[in-house]
């Protein structure tokens, strides 16, 4: 059971996601594949843009997700319904990649934990 709790004017919920940082994941409505950089437990842009993009209406109350897109300059931010595992096991390409992990390993993206 998710659990409500109040942020400021923002209603948060307690919703365990599914996908984590450094995972490849692979969208299900747009086919493209991607690596997860960020995690959102609840819808987190405006309400404009929920309106104008998020044309499938998926729930606000669940995880979303900041993505760097396969083969692209773009990141996406998707809901947790809309992604699936990518179980290639093959690297994402992406110029902003490198600034946001160091290791490939397994199919997964992690950081070395060195400082810069």
């Amino acid at each position: 059971m998710k659990k409500e709790k109040k942020n400021g004017n923002h209603h948060v919920f307690d919703a365990k996601a599914q996908f984590s940082i450094g995972q490849v994941i692979h969208h299900r409505r747009f086919r493209y594949r991607g690596v997860i950089v960020d995690v959102d437990p609840n819808f987190q842009l405006t309400d404009e843009w929920y309106d104008e993009i998020a044309v499938s209406r998926p729930p606000k109350d669940k995880p979303w997700y900041h993505v760097l897109v396969h083969n692209s300059d773009q990141t996406t931010y998707v809901a947790e319904r809309n992604l699936e595992p990518d179980h290639s096991g093959d690297p994402i390409h992406h110029p902003f990649l490198h600034q946001c992990f160091d290791l490939f390993d397994n199919g997964r993206y992690d950081r070395s934990g060195g400082v810069n």
